[in-house]
């Protein structure tokens, strides 16, 4: 059974920081990508940040170059998105993905991803 837990969101005001957890099991964690993915309200949901852990290859959205950063443990089945100088616009749920890459690169579509997790929510007051 494939299971996503993310963790660590929460309220925080802008400019400070948060870290998010994706524990995975229930797959082979090193031949997967995963991905952070967020959805604000009224809007769609987008890739922020996504990782292969075979090669440690990663993928930013514009939006979040600099600021936030994503890393693998592979021994713990664990990626993290470490989010700095956190601004109101980050506001959103925050979901974590996995997908079983087949093309060049790290896949940062929506579509492009299996398996999904549960939301967590972050709120960055102004």
């Amino acid at each position: 059974d494939v299971q996503l837990q993310a963790s660590g969101g929460g309220l925080v005001q802008a400019g400070g920081s948060l870290r998010l957890s994706c524990a995975a099991s229930g797959f082979t964690f090193d031949d997967y990508a995963i991905g952070w993915f967020r959805q604000a309200p009224g809007k769609e949901r987008e890739g922020v940040s996504c990782i292969s852990s075979s090669d440690g290859s990663t993928y930013y959205a514009d939006s979040v170059k600099g600021r936030f950063t994503i890393s693998s443990d592979n021994a713990k089945n664990t990626v993290y998105l470490q989010m700095n100088s956190l601004k109101p616009e980050d506001t959103a749920v925050y979901y974590c993905a996995a997908a079983d890459p087949t093309g060049v690169g790290v896949p940062f579509q929506v579509y492009e991803y299996d398996y999904w997790g549960q939301g967590t929510l972050v709120t960055v007051s102004s």
